[in-house]
């Protein structure tokens, strides 16, 4: 019996419109873009995958069971442009089938420049869970599940029962993505993600060239009955975006999703949530991960937001003013800076944009760096008496 854990991340970062150093107000978000984008998504992807979950979460009565993780600004941004969005993720909950992850409020880079601040986060993203879903979160996913022994560390005070990270070969060597391991010197269970099998749906799926299509729900759940013996569980993490977005309706995705629980649980195998993975299964060894490791690219590393100059420097200088704008005790301002600390400024800033196939909203990586630090300089004046 293999026990899968799904898990689906949520996040929409609130988008800066076009600002340049002649600009004086401190107005740095475009709200008719993000509307646009919210409702779009919305429309495509977020209703229609909820509503096939939430079918499928009464249909089996409990026994399809996962987890979603959603940030704090999609949350937001579901309160003004989508609301239908956040009822469909309480009608969720309230089927006590879906159990919500914890990771930091903006989506941000925090680990790595403000241990404060990324403890800071993570309790408004906890708060968040619980005044809307009524769950405290157990278990955590950073950032584009960016991880390495100090995330462990950091997390150590915060309580949690386990953190999810990437089951890269390059850390795990010959050792298997699918048993449970310890982090060092902390109380966390480590969780891995198959990126081989989630890859299969979110990057694959509808690939007419991939030797493996059409990929039918009862030939992958074959896949995943497969690994009986070999481990304990099998996590598949992806966007929530991979059905409707990435994936458009046409390809049958959403056919997909609503015929592979039938399929998973006919073979015997279950479903577990990422809790009930580290209730049932004990950790096998410690695993030491010392350096810095994401989902992103296959360099699992952090180019992505830190592969070149523009971006070292346009996160130095956010973090750089983290004390000054805390010193002002201005709410405004606090809201604004932790805006900007989303990673996906950033990523905007990645020369490499055209090779992950991402669309961005500048004509550049350049025009992206050069906007972000015109806000910046605005928001570093607010902090002067």
């Amino acid at each position: 019996m293999t026990a899968i854990c799904l898990y689906l991340q949520i996040h929409q970062p609130f988008r800066l419109r076009r600002y340049s150093v002649f600009d004086s107000d401190s107005d740095y978000f475009d709200s008719q873009l993000n509307s646009r984008y919210m409702q779009a998504i919305a429309h495509r992807s977020y209703l229609p995958a909820a509503r096939t979950l939430l079918e499928l979460a009464r249909r089996f009565k409990g026994a399809f069971r996962f987890a979603i993780s959603v940030t704090g600004t999609a949350m937001e941004q579901f309160a003004l442009y989508a609301p239908e969005v956040l009822t469909i993720l309480q009608e969720l909950a309230a089927t006590n089938c879906v159990e919500f992850l914890s990771e930091t409020y903006h989506h941000s880079l925090a680990g790595l420049y403000s241990p404060e601040e990324f403890r800071q986060q993570i309790k408004l993203h906890r708060q968040m869970i619980k005044k809307h879903f009524g769950q405290t979160p157990r278990v955590f996913r950073n950032t584009n599940l960016i991880y390495s022994n100090e995330v462990s560390r950091l997390l150590g005070p915060l309580k949690l029962d386990g953190v999810i990270a990437e089951g890269w070969e390059g850390v795990l060597g010959s050792r298997p993505p699918t048993l449970v391991y310890q982090a060092p010197r902390e109380n966390l269970k480590l969780l891995l993600r198959h990126y081989h099998l989630s890859d299969d749906i979110s990057l694959r799926f509808a690939n007419h060239s991939w030797i493996q299509w059409p990929l039918t729900a009862d030939k992958y759940a074959s896949w995943l009955h497969g690994l009986n013996g070999k481990g304990d569980y099998c996590l598949l993490g992806m966007d929530i975006e991979s059905f409707g977005e990435r994936w458009p309706a046409h390809t049958g995705i959403f056919d997909f999703l609503f015929a592979l629980p039938g399929h998973v649980l006919s073979l015997g195998d279950v479903f577990k949530t990422p809790s009930e993975i580290i209730e049932t299964y004990a950790a096998v060894a410690e695993l030491s991960i010392p350096r810095n490791i994401s989902w992103t690219d296959t360099s699992r590393d952090l180019s992505p937001w830190l592969g070149n100059a523009m971006q070292a420097n346009a996160l130095q200088e956010i973090f750089r003013l983290e004390e000054s704008i805390k010193l002002r005790d201005d709410t405004a301002l606090l809201s604004d800076w932790r805006r900007l600390t989303t990673s996906d400024h950033f990523f905007y800033m990645n020369t490499r944009l055209a090779e992950y196939g991402t669309f961005s909203i500048y004509e550049s990586p350049y025009d992206a760096y050069m906007n972000y630090m015109s806000v910046l300089d605005n928001l570093a004046a607010r902090t002067r008496p």
